[in-house]
């Protein structure tokens, strides 16, 4: 099983949408990895530069909603490329975060006092205990809050994704 954790990226906004996470425009492309450079190319936050803000973060901490417009699994691929296997949002479209438990990858949803909290510590890492289902984030402070997986998403992630949980059932 993949760690998850570590340094993140705070996006202070609600509405974050598959299209600011990855342009439509590149969905030509034949591979994940081609999608790599092109991750948040469109989105629009004082501060935030896709091409210095997001090196080395494993974890995005963002407001409601991420995720949402078109349902394409492109949106969490280019993610997944870049090294980022959890996103903790207050909520989350509803195709977004089924696709990012099918790539193995973590999206947890907080109550909006424990998102508040992790931006007011202006957190710099999160630590994920998985089994125990809590995260601790750490900046000019502490927070640890507790989150809930259903038993199927959980094993989807414990597992590597829809793939590997496949060939391990059937």
């Amino acid at each position: 099983m993949k760690e998850f954790g570590g340094a993140c990226v705070l996006l202070d906004r609600s509405d974050i949408n598959t299209d600011e996470i990855i342009p439509a425009k590149y969905l030509t492309e034949n591979s994940k990895l081609a999608l790599k450079p092109y991750i948040l190319e469109d989105l629009k936050l004082n501060s935030f530069d896709p091409q210095t803000s997001l090196e080395g973060a494993k974890v995005i901490v963002t407001r409601q909603n991420f995720g949402c417009g078109s349902s394409r699994e492109h949106a969490v691929w280019v993610l997944e490329v870049n090294n980022i296997n959890v996103v903790i949002a207050e909520s989350f479209a509803r195709i977004f975060r089924q696709n990012t438990f099918n790539c193995g990858m973590l999206a947890i949803e907080l109550p909006k006092e424990d998102i508040e909290a992790i931006f007011a510590i202006e957190a710099e890492e999160i630590k994920i205990d998985l089994k125990g289902q809590k995260i601790t984030a750490l900046g000019h402070g502490e927070h640890s809050a507790s989150f809930e997986l259903n038993p199927f998403d959980r094993e989807l992630v414990m597992a590597g994704g829809w793939l590997a949980y496949a060939d391990q059932k059937y």
